[in-house]
């Protein structure tokens, strides 16, 4: 039967290359999707887990997405935040995306509070000397051709002085004076948010409770950075699993209708020999297994080929665009070759049960 299996799939190769391709274009879809939206969150909780910052302070409706909250809240409100009992450190901090050279969120800090949450770790150059001044990370500066302190890097169509490169996981990759952001964006003596350090780890509930009985701040949203991490997670990002889902659900249907189409057309082909294998007493169960391996040998290897153009997808993104988040995991690895397999056999289940329904007559007269 196996010998039977892969002379069927070779005596039809254009057939067999296609159905390979649409499973592997099926699970390189998957798979890509799957990192570039995974990568995003993952990369936005690293990089602001890296700040130092025990606590978030939000306007009321504010999202936990950095670079989407519009910057409403007044500069000074930090001072009554820095004379709360509990409070070592609070930083006003602007964050807007944009979308002029790809999508990146720009960070606005005031330098020295920023800084003291957690000291930047510098490779090359320094702190900010003049209002044109950015820091960028070592990721950003690898991009493309690289940068070096002293060259000149594009925020909102400005150029900028590169001033310092730091480690990355700190906020933003470019990072500008906040008097700087603001001015730009037209939001003078404004921020997005406030970063505040607790006094020590264990206050931190304290000062979240703290700011929140505070006149002047019992309706802004105020979370702790572990809950943040919390809910930085798909399944509490609005829309994010139901688009995950949806680009999931469209490329188990191509290739479902790939192998489906395949097998369908195959059965119709190999109708006199399925008349043969039943004359010899092939049960319905052995015709289905023969459908079934065929298409569990096709899915195999489109599988294989699939993660391997995946792998390919992220090595020249990794070359291209070097900020570019593709987290590619082991887990969604294994769950997109499932999805695949569980689709392909689904859809080569109704051509597998029409093939064993045939009756050896018909098909031994079938021309």
């Amino acid at each position: 039967m196996n010998k039977l299996v892969f002379a069927n799939l070779l005596h039809r190769p254009v057939r067999s290359l296609i159905s390979i391709f649409g499973v592997a274009i099926e699970v390189a879809m998957i798979l890509s999707i799957v990192a570039v939206m995974m990568g995003k969150v993952d990369d936005q909780r690293e990089r602001g887990n890296g700040i130092g910052a025990d606590v978030l302070v939000m306007p009321s409706n504010g999202s936990m997405i950095f670079g989407l909250n519009g910057a409403s809240m007044p500069i000074n409100d930090v001072t009554a935040l820095r004379q709360l009992p509990h409070v070592a450190i609070a930083s006003p901090t602007n964050t807007y995306t944009s979308m002029n050279s790809g999508m990146e969120v720009i960070w606005g800090i005031d330098y020295d509070s920023f800084n003291a949450m957690r000291p930047f770790t510098y490779i090359a150059g320094g702190p900010f000397q003049g209002s044109n001044d950015v820091i960028i990370d070592d990721i950003m500066a690898n991009n493309g051709n690289g940068y070096h302190v002293g060259d000149s890097i594009l925020v909102f169509k400005r150029p900028m002085h590169i001033c310092g490169i730091v480690e990355h996981g700190r906020g933003g990759r470019k990072l500008i004076q906040l008097e700087t952001l603001n001015q730009m964006l037209g939001t003078e003596g404004k921020a997005s948010m406030f970063l505040v350090k607790a006094d020590k780890p264990a206050d931190t509930n304290l000062v979240k409770q703290e700011i929140l009985s505070r006149k002047g701040f019992t309706q802004n949203r105020v979370i702790t950075m572990d809950e943040w991490t919390t809910l930085m997670s798909p399944e509490h990002l609005p829309g994010f699993t139901i688009a995950l889902n949806v680009v999931i659900t469209i490329a188990v249907i191509v290739g479902f209708l790939v192998i489906f189409q395949s097998m369908y057309t195959a059965v119709f082909e190999r109708t006199r020999e399925i008349g043969i294998l039943k004359s010899m007493g092939a049960s319905k169960t052995s015709i289905i297994t023969v459908v079934l391996r065929e298409t569990l040998a096709l899915v195999s290897i489109g599988i294989l080929v699939g993660i391997a153009l995946t792998f390919g997808i992220r090595g020249i993104i990794a070359i291209k665009y070097p900020t570019f988040e593709f987290e590619l995991t082991m887990a969604w690895i294994v769950r997109g070759a499932f999805i695949a397999l569980l689709g392909s056999i689904i859809g080569a289940m109704y051509p597998a049960i029409l093939a064993a329904r045939k009756d050896p007559i018909d098909a031994l007269a079938y021309e």
